[in-house]
């Protein structure tokens, strides 16, 4: 399968290969920096935003594998979607070199620029989302219904999630009742002091690829019903995300063990 999506997705899979490779690289840099931006090594953002670019291409690879019928639908999202994360990464690394945020960040003049820059690209990148959704809802996917509708329900949730990261952007930090920054869990530093809306945000990207993926499992283990209980899945997932969004809006951390 994934000799398969070289050949047919080539250019959205060596673009998470190369997301890879960057983030190695950072990686190696990071333990001989000392800056650091809100509390943490401040290459750790960039590190986190070139794994989960990765994880998303290549996602959008498979989904776009199994539209064959509409190449040129492809083609716009590929590319698209590739000058898209071109442009954000970009921004964020080079925020990150200049020892300071990317995100919400209007200090300079140039700083609310690139923000704004970043911003309409990925509501350019949420269209060609609503796009592929539009043609999953349309196509005939040579799938069984069950991992089919995974795979629309997994959208739909992706772009809730996507919304929800509009309300960030709106009030223009991540937590809720604690300064951006500061204590927070390993890697991921989501604040133990406030709320913090990038928990949900994380969750519901990541159905994208959690309910096609239980979906396939029904499957592969000849589970009766598997549709039924892709939309129970679904709407136990929905709520899980609604429930880590309510808790953030509240001021109350995801975990406040650390």
């Amino acid at each position: 399968m994934i000799r398969e999506l070289f050949e047919k997705q080539k250019v959205l899979m060596i673009s998470g290969v190369i997301c890879v490779l960057c983030f190695v690289i950072l990686a190696v840099i990071a333990p001989f920096d000392s800056v650091q931006v809100l509390g943490i090594n401040r290459w750790i953002k960039p590190m986190k935003f070139f794994v989960s670019t990765a994880i998303f291409v290549w996602t959008v690879a498979l989904y776009l594998s199994y539209l064959k019928d509409y190449k040129k639908s492809a083609f716009v999202i590929s590319w698209g979607m590739i000058l898209i994360f071109v442009v954000e990464l970009s921004a964020v690394v080079l925020q990150a070199a200049r020892g300071t945020t990317s995100h919400f960040n209007v200090k300079e003049p140039f700083d609310g620029i690139l923000f704004a820059v970043m911003g309409l690209f990925i509501i350019s990148n949420t269209l060609l989302v609503i796009y592929l959704l539009l043609l999953y809802l349309t196509a005939k996917i040579e799938l069984p219904k069950s991992i089919v509708w995974g795979m629309r329900l997994g959208l739909i949730l992706f772009l809730a999630a996507s919304f929800e990261g509009g309300y960030m952007s709106m009030q223009m930090a991540h937590s809720v009742g604690a300064a951006d920054g500061g204590a927070g869990l390993p890697v991921v530093n989501w604040s133990t002091k406030g709320g913090d809306l990038r928990v949900a945000h994380f969750f519901g990207m990541h159905a994208f690829q959690a309910v096609p993926f239980f979906s396939y499992t029904l499957e592969k283990y000849r589970v009766k019903s598997p549709t039924v209980w892709t939309f129970a899945f679904a709407l136990v997932y929905l709520s899980v995300f609604t429930f880590l969004f309510i808790q953030a809006l509240h001021g109350q951390p995801f975990f406040a063990g650390f």
